[in-house]
């Protein structure tokens, strides 16, 4: 019986999900012939510049099910495929390759040399050891189904090429022709919006407080159904931190379609009840009753801030706490714990350029990544509509679903 030729597969996109399918695909099928084409001249772009040039690879939990819950898009697909390649195996396949990564205290995790360059090195060295084809520069016009079932990919500047089998890893395609090439397929495509994204906010209350931040806050817009918690820091351009990254990756599309012109609410002191703040000031009146407010912060909060919301509050600076009236307290507590803001547009968080949007779940097996329509067309990372919260989970997702096709491919 003569050997069969061994297949051929083209993987559109030079990220994080295309380099860790090609690598998952020839660790389970050396045979296979594996071209990986990056239209720009750069690979793993993302990976270089994640976590300030740190690379957050990914997040310690190693629960399926609350690691899904850091997805607004992609919560349910993603759970089941966890169970199958999730952080700890990550971690693991890291470490075969002598490479250790840290987590800290927020449990995002990086390698243990804090530099990106670091796992852009040890994909580089895999790819190159198992003898991938790295086609950088060279961009993937659009794409055609052949009648044997086969692909034909017409290539940027060159002839058109036959493969076996296509995975797309992408990030956006929207606009361009693979998006048309896609649809075509009989695959739907959601919208894109921006994920992970800072809030501009003019307010008089912010004025030279760039660079203050709080460790607990919580962050809402119109109900609390919304609400988000975590780390807040203060920008030139009005907030950031992550509760403010999370707040905007789960309310990606309402905020999109309020043109990021939105209100918004803030609670600087999570870790307190309005009761606790009261019997703050109560005891303020009995013991520091000749202090005045403005030069008495509040529990946690910094110094500069608590006098901006006094101030903001109509509370002179000679006010004492003996002098206190019960409505300019209630004032202040309501400026503490629900102040009232107004965005009026968005900044992109340093490297955190995410979105929503993309391929459709529901056009996808999860359990392999291949199209429900197409057989031999996979799927993997952004260029589905899948995103995660800061913090790793990205990168995961990206990990997780290259696993998943590089793994199914490897069976053609």
């Amino acid at each position: 019986m003569e050997p069969q030729p061994s297949k051929k597969i083209a993987i559109i996109g030079g990220g994080a999900a295309g380099f860790f399918t090609a690598l998952t695909l020839k660790e389970k099928n050396p045979q296979t012939q594996i071209a990986l084409f990056e239209k720009r001249n750069d690979w793993l772009t993302k990976v270089k510049i994640s976590g300030g040039g740190r690379c957050n690879v990914t997040h310690f939990c190693f629960d399926p099910e609350e690691l899904s819950k850091k997805y607004p898009r992609g919560a349910k697909e993603l759970r089941a495929a966890f169970y199958k390649w999730q952080p700890s195996d990550m971690i693991e396949w890291f470490s075969d390759r002598n490479i250790s990564l840290k987590n800290e205290a927020d449990g995002r995790m990086f390698p243990i040399t804090d530099d990106s360059q670091t796992i852009i090195d040890c994909f580089m060295e895999e790819a190159e050891g198992s003898q991938i084809n790295l086609r950088k520069g060279f961009g993937i016009e659009n794409f055609f189904l052949e009648e044997a079932g086969s692909f034909s990919l017409k290539i940027e500047d060159s002839e058109t090429e036959s493969f076996d089998a296509l995975c797309l890893t992408t990030g956006s395609l929207k606009g361009s022709l693979l998006e048309h090439s896609i649809k075509k397929l009989g695959h739907s495509i959601e919208p894109l919006a921006p994920s992970l994204f800072a809030f501009n906010v003019n307010d008089k209350r912010l004025k030279s407080l760039a660079g203050i931040s709080v460790p607990s806050a919580e962050v809402w817009i119109d109900s609390k159904h919304s609400l988000q918690s975590g780390p807040l820091l203060i920008t030139h351009r009005g907030m950031s931190g992550p509760a403010i990254l999370k707040l905007s990756a789960w309310e990606a599309r309402n905020l999109q379609n309020k043109g990021y012109h939105f209100d918004f609410y803030v609670n600087w002191l999570a870790d307190e009840t309005e009761g606790s703040i009261k019997e703050q000031f109560d005891r303020n009146r009995d013991s520091q009753g000749k202090k005045t407010i403005k030069n008495t912060p509040l529990l946690k909060l910094p110094k500069r801030l608590w006098e901006s919301l006094v101030e903001y509050s109509k509370i002179s600076a000679e006010t004492t706490w003996a002098q206190l009236s019960k409505d300019l307290e209630q004032t202040l507590i309501n400026e503490i714990v629900s102040g009232h803001y107004k965005a009026q547009g968005k900044t992109t968080n340093k490297d955190e350029f995410v979105t929503c949007g993309g391929v459709h779940r529901k056009d996808i097996n999860f359990k392999t990544m291949e199209s429900k329509y197409v057989p031999n067309l996979f799927f993997a990372g952004e260029c589905i509509d899948i995103d995660g919260i800061t913090g790793g989970f990205n990168f995961q997702a990206a990990w997780t679903t290259g696993r998943l096709a590089g793994t199914a491919m490897a069976q053609i």
